[in-house]
């Protein structure tokens, strides 16, 4: 069984996190993770069960309000001169298409994708979890940021918040061994 320590002053609340003025300054250093849940979709439903990764129609899939968020997300991002190095994306459409969009780059990564199931077990959730955890727990390469573009579900599984709305930011900073800390968010209508 894996083990998180997750560091949140006030679960359930955002008076626990930062604002986003100071969340911004402290990106701007690196050594960050970046969780992006993909930029809104035309529907919101559970599409797993029978997604192929490989095959947009059948997946929920960037609306043009999506695709215009992740544009508007990777402008912000060069606007306040945050540096990000690796960006990894799942291997749906509607994430790896918000992080080209945003970033310009990705490297696809299966541990990022949700499990087949339209609802999940405990053992499902933590399968999830172990997933994840790695990637919100490792440390990036010095001065920069790590930008991850998924989904609800692993997010919750491994910190128990539900990531909401489509296209949110969850700043975490990695502490290794499976440790990391939650700083804050950024809405998508909020850069």
């Amino acid at each position: 069984m894996l083990f998180a320590t997750l560091v949140i002053a006030n679960p359930g609340t955002s008076k626990s996190f930062m604002s986003k003025e100071a969340l911004i300054k402290k990106m701007k250093k690196g050594g960050l993770i970046l969780y992006f849940r993909h930029a809104s979709t035309e529907k919101d439903y559970a599409d797993q069960v029978k997604a192929d990764v490989n095959d947009g129609s059948t997946q929920r899939v960037l609306s043009e309000k999506g695709w215009h968020e992740a544009v508007h997300i990777g402008n912000a991002i060069r606007f306040y001169n945050i540096p990000v190095g690796k960006v990894v994306s799942s291997e749906y459409f509607r994430a790896w298409q918000t992080a080209w969009l945003a970033f310009g780059q990705y490297e696809k990564n299966e541990d990022l994708n949700f499990l087949p199931f339209a609802e999940f077990t405990k053992e499902q959730m933590e399968r999830m979890k172990k997933r994840i955890v790695p990637f919100l727990s490792t440390k990036p390469e010095k001065g920069k940021n790590t930008a991850l573009v998924a989904h609800d579900d692993p997010f919750e599984a491994a910190t128990g918040i539900y990531p909401d709305p489509q296209g949110i930011c969850y700043v975490l900073e990695p502490k290794g061994k499976s440790a990391f800390k939650i700083l804050g968010f950024i809405k998508p209508t909020e850069w």
